[in-house]
């Protein structure tokens, strides 16, 4: 009536009947795109790691280093979240090209620095964007395929990591020796000029769900304020400061208050950050605690493997490289598994129970013996990455399939944040271990000869080491593993159920 104010009306906080009406066709040609984009995000993770010795020594700064990795890890995981709201905004396409568009600014950059400071601030950049492309991807596909087929071409998609996983490093390695290291960070300025007009031509025919959503911009300040002292202290914690150092206990303060802050944000406004009702949804909750548990373990044993090969069983680092490739490549077929299930059967939780469950066998068999032969340890390692792959389609459709089509974007950020802290985590404490066993810290710079010195002098075995890194991701596959099944197995929804509200 006139004169009576307007009452906002919310978004739907239930799974909703999607629009899926694209065709196989140009399904595919947007999963190509989305492949390209996830591609460039993930090689400039890999490609990045074998070139920072050269970088120190042409900037003469190694103090420094640490934060070309540190400043893309802090950005990337405080926009994720951002990203996802957004896009539920101002929709997928337009949140996509500006993601590539700021890695790209932020290679060009990196590319360009003439010192360690300008170069820490490009990569800063690369993450503002970078962070983005992840979880529009899922959400994109979210938009396009209905639940029950998204587990197929989600996997498909995982190719693109595997791909980058496998090539980064030894790009990185050749360009960094052979010629300059600046050509790794200017070689993504063509792959994402590429990306980004892939992604303006085929999401043109993505279907649009829009809806008037409000952007909380005092929670998403706070939220990425509680997240960037908490990283902080997860990467300095043991490598640069001792863990009960001050400088630790003034950060996990500082993230307590924001944190505590954020939530109070969350109870007062009226349409918060994160929507209460994905929070409150016990599908989102134990989906993310699922992945997040798993794929920490991927990250801590990628991370701290080529260490364990070179000291246990006297690996060279281009060996130690080498044994890393089960790891990286076997969680694709997992996921291919486990997403054609989702397809053809009702009870979709299945293979990702059964694959846990043997990874947990395989990681345990470590365990029991670290110091077992390198071509059995391959296999156990093949076993552990096959089964955690199968979580990843299970765990990110099923989230998708239990919340609004509204929602989806702020769901896969909040995911893709929360998967991004846990891991920090995880591989901080994994580093702990190390160093309470050898008392030197590797991260800051130690080398594997330092190390195994130290293990002489201490007259500790060598696998014995890395006993507690295995028990711990034992541990969290365990914790995976619970929160898959208490996670409700909900219908997924087909094109054929799809019918207009």
């Amino acid at each position: 009536m006139p004169g009576m104010p307007e009452t906002k009306k919310e978004p739907p906080s239930g799974p909703q009947p999607g629009r899926w009406v694209m065709a196989h066709g140009d399904i595919r040609t947007v999963v190509t795109g989305l492949m390209l984009a996830m591609f460039l995000a993930a090689l400039n993770q890999t490609i990045v790691a074998t070139a920072l010795p050269t970088i120190g020594r042409d900037f003469r700064d190694f103090e420094l280093l640490p934060w070309v990795v540190t400043a893309y890890l802090l950005t990337s995981t405080v926009v994720a979240p951002l990203y996802g709201k957004l896009s539920d905004i101002y929709g997928r396409r337009a949140m996509m090209l500006a993601a590539v568009g700021l890695f790209i600014a932020g290679s060009a950059a990196c590319g360009a620095a003439r010192d360690m400071i300008l170069l820490i601030l490009g990569r800063a950049l690369q993450g503002i964007g970078g962070g983005g492309i992840l979880p529009l991807a899922q959400a994109i596909l979210a938009d396009a395929v209905a639940p029950r087929e998204r587990g197929r071409y989600q996997a498909y998609m995982g190719t693109a990591w595997v791909s980058a996983g496998l090539g980064g490093p030894a790009l990185g390695g050749i360009l960094a020796e052979h010629f300059h290291w600046s050509i790794i960070f200017w070689i993504n300025v063509p792959l994402g000029l590429g990306a980004a007009l892939m992604t303006h031509h085929t999401l043109k025919r993505l279907p649009r769900h829009d809806y008037k959503h409000r952007l909380d911009l005092l929670g998403a300040s706070l939220m990425m304020a509680a997240a960037i002292p908490l990283l902080l202290a997860l990467t300095w914690g043991g490598a640069r400061y001792p863990w009960l150092s001050q400088p630790i206990a003034a950060l996990a303060l500082i993230t307590l208050v924001l944190t505590m802050l954020f939530i109070w944000r969350l109870r007062a406004a009226p349409e918060p950050f994160l929507p209460l009702p994905v929070l409150a949804n016990r599908v989102v909750r134990m989906g993310t605690a699922c992945t997040s548990f798993s794929q920490a373990v991927v990250v801590g044993l990628t991370i701290f493997l080529p260490l364990y090969y070179e000291i246990v069983h006297k690996f060279s680092a281009s060996d130690s490289g080498l044994a890393l490739i089960p790891i990286v490549v076997m969680s694709t077929p997992g996921s291919i598994l486990a997403g054609r299930a989702m397809m053809y059967t009702e009870h979709y939780k299945r293979v990702p129970i059964i694959g846990l469950i043997c990874a947990i066998t395989a990681l345990s068999l470590l365990v029991w013996n670290p110091a077992i032969a390198p071509i059995t340890g391959a296999g156990l390692l093949s076993i552990i990455a096959l089964g955690i792959g199968t979580t990843y389609p299970v765990g990110t459709v099923s989230i998708q399939n239990a919340v609004s089509r509204f929602q989806v974007g702020a769901a896969m950020g909040a995911m893709n944040f929360f998967r991004g802290l846990t891991a920090a985590f995880i591989v901080a404490v994994m580093g702990a271990i190390v160093l309470a066993a050898l008392g030197v810290s590797y991260q800051r710079g130690g080398s594997s000869a330092v190390v195994t010195e130290t293990v002489n002098v201490l007259g500790t075995s060598p696998a014995h080491v890395f006993r507690g890194i295995f028990a711990l991701s034992v541990l969290c596959l365990i914790a995976s593993l619970i929160a898959l099944i208490r996670m409700e197995e909900r219908p997924l929804r087909g094109r054929s159920e799809d019918r207009p509200e």
